[in-house]
């Protein structure tokens, strides 16, 4: 590989204040550079210190790190532990009446649940699941709608020590059907329907038809949580009603206690081709990721009001939803709906409602409600907040800067967190009391984190030249392998021909700046390689929502029997979609911006326009059905995860 050229110049710095500094957990940037030395000087005992401070242990651990076996490792693999105990019991004898959740409905409904509630509540699933034969190292897929059930049926797995496989509640029955026959799962744990946006998906009746194509013998009980009372298929032999089975069963469960390294979930990952991959964490490691990320990343005070917006059916919502608050003590949000229902400031509406201090949200939310109005906030009290948060993908820094000024009133530190499913937590991100911040940039590694940007060799890379983006160490939240398939999980992470497999590959392309910070630049599969430049397609993207016009952006290659790939970006606009008449004028005009703002190697070959680009009900932009639009290919993909089927034939049609 040629290295990568790095073409987005940013230059605005934002340091924190003197007020954020003096009340952060990690005090300026000596506190920072303390712990990194400390990380440095014995990596193994500054993360043992950390496992002693934030795990409650059952066994204590004496072994720490074991890499015999590299790239399959284990961390403090002779302690024993209980996550669920970690989560909710600590809290009994402090906090047992603090909030830990307050959940908004769809509809606007509000309910709360206290740590003692909480308690009660999964110790009472976590029964009924003994009851019918649910032990530790069995698995059970939850399917579920964002509401405080979900967290319940987790902590309940994660309680008897089951290995729980949260499936997003968008996927298709096939795609449900593949995580249920790869899992070997004994239970599934559903709801008649869920209710986004005001409109009704059926949940049950899908895990029916999943449960109708065949292999999936393994699965004897159905729990179904009756969210709207809708008519739904049941089998009286294997289908059980939530309400009924925790009417029966008792407040009291004593946690199982596991080995650090027994199996806390496995997550399943779509990647861009063939079957899905079940990434496997482990119990303690995983744990401590989430735990010493709230108190780095999100700074975590214990008035803090936290909402993340992600699903629980993704990695965030596992880490910053069911896992790492609960384990500090947090109060968070979890809302059911969608941000543009029933009105485009229900997002503002709920933070103002809310009092929320923390909102951790995605890049593709954030420039989807800056189309619907980007001054809708001004209409809200958002003066409780104060730190924001980015995940999901690079933020171009124009969003960053609309996130800064209309959302945080300049003075909220914005935590661009670059992290993925397969690390767990988060891995390069800014400390807020510590770090200066740059639109656009994810800044520096968390304390003990080795990451760096190489070539094929496993050499640095020059500063400001893109290359691959490593880690260099194992670390606890890491993941484990995938399940049932530890040759894919070496082939996809640790592949020998880049660096001879001695790191962990990212997938993503990055470069450095003159100060060390971390610039992501897209997938690697995403980089586009014009007349033998090698681009990173983020870099573009960010050009042209630069544009006043443009909302937001996606760009892809397709082949060019000159230039080897010409660029195809697809654009949103922010005004209304564009007369034919207009679109040839505001092609040219975003072709040229982009040859300004970059240079002409970087000018789209072609532009299309939507309403709309196609996402998943998550909000991440599905850039491998672009490639295919680009290419005039057929799509074959399973497009069941869209929140906006439609979108494929206006862009397919924009040609």
């Amino acid at each position: 590989m040629s290295t990568i050229e790095s073409v987005l110049n940013e230059s605005r710095v934002f340091p924190p204040s003197a007020e954020f500094i003096e009340q952060a957990n990690v005090s300026g940037p000596e506190a920072y550079r303390k712990l990194c030395n400390e990380a440095e000087t014995d990596y193994q005992a500054f993360w043992a210190q950390q496992a002693r401070k934030h795990i409650l242990w059952h066994k204590p651990f004496t072994q720490i790190l074991d890499d015999s076996e590299s790239p399959f490792i284990k961390w403090f693999s002779d302690g024993e532990l209980n996550v669920s105990y970690n989560c909710l019991d600590r809290h009994l004898t402090t906090q047992p009446d603090k909030t830990a959740i307050i959940f908004e409905s769809d509809e606007g409904e509000v309910l709360s649940a206290t740590y003692r509630d909480l308690h009660q509540r999964v110790c009472k699933l976590a029964n009924a699941l003994k009851a019918h034969n649910l032990t530790k190292g069995d698995r059970v897929v939850i399917y579920m709608p964002m509401r405080i059930e979900a967290v319940v049926a987790m902590q309940a797995c994660a309680r008897i020590g089951a290995i729980h496989s949260v499936v997003f509640g968008g996927f298709s029955s096939k795609s449900l059907h593949e995580r249920i026959t790869d899992a070997g799962a004994k239970a599934v744990i559903t709801a008649d329907e869920q209710v986004r946006g005001g409109k009704h998906h059926a949940l049950k009746t899908t895990v029916d038809e999943a449960l109708g194509m065949g292999g999936t013998e393994s699965v004897n009980t159905v729990i179904v949580y009756q969210r709207s009372g809708c008519p739904i298929p049941f089998n009286p032999a294997r289908d059980l009603w939530w309400h009924e089975i925790m009417q029966e069963t008792s407040t009291n469960c004593e946690p199982v206690w596991v080995n650090a390294e027994h199996p806390l979930f496995t997550l399943y990952t779509s990647g861009s081709t063939g079957k899905p991959k079940g990434v496997q964490h482990s119990s303690a490691g995983y744990l401590l990721g989430t735990m010493v990320s709230m108190e780095w990343v999100f700074d975590y005070k214990p008035s803090d009001i936290f909402w993340c917006t992600a699903d629980v059916g993704w990695i965030t919502g596992h880490s910053y939803v069911t896992y790492g608050p609960l384990a500090m003590g947090a109060t968070q949000i979890i809302f059911e709906g969608v941000p543009t229902y029933p009105h485009p400031g229900r997002f503002w509406e709920i933070i103002d409602k809310h009092h929320v201090t923390t909102f951790y949200t995605a890049p593709t939310a954030i420039r989807s409600l800056i189309k619907l109005g980007a001054d809708l906030p001004d209409h809200y009290h958002l003066s409780s907040l104060r730190l924001l948060g980015s995940v999901g993908e690079p933020i171009n820094p124009e969003a960053w800067m609309w996130f800064y000024q209309k959302i945080g009133r300049s003075r909220c530190p914005i935590v661009d967190t670059w992290w993925q499913t397969e690390t767990g937590c988060h891995m390069i991100a800014p400390l807020p009391g510590a770090l200066s911040l740059k639109p656009g940039s994810c800044t520096l590694p968390l304390p003990g984190i080795v990451a760096s940007v190489v070539d094929e060799n496993g050499q640095e890379v020059e500063r400001g030249r893109g290359g691959f983006l490593v880690i260099k160490k194992p670390f606890p939240s890491q993941i484990r392998t995938l399940w049932k398939d530890p040759e894919r999980f070496k082939k996809a992470y640790f592949p020998h021909d880049v660096a001879g497999g001695r790191y962990y590959l990212a997938g993503d392309s990055a470069h450095r700046d003159e100060n060390g910070y971390f610039w992501i630049m897209g997938r690697i599969d995403d980089v586009l390689n014009v007349s033998g430049h090698r681009l990173g397609t983020m870099e573009i993207e960010s050009s042209l929502v630069a544009n006043p016009l443009v909302a937001e952006a996606a760009v892809v290659g397709k082949p060019h029997e000159v230039k080897g790939e010409a660029i195809v970006a697809f654009v949103v606009l922010k005004g209304d979609f564009p007369q034919e008449t207009d679109k040839a004028r505001i092609v040219t005009e975003l072709q040229e911006w982009v040859a300004q703002e970059i240079g002409p190697i970087a000018k789209p070959e072609e532009i299309r326009f939507g309403e709309n680009l196609p996402k998943t009900r998550s909000g991440k932009i599905m850039r491998r059905l672009l490639r295919a639009l680009a290419k005039g290919e057929e799509i074959t993909q399973d497009v069941s995860t869209l929140e906006n089927p439609a979108i494929l034939d206006q862009l397919r049609q924009a040609h």
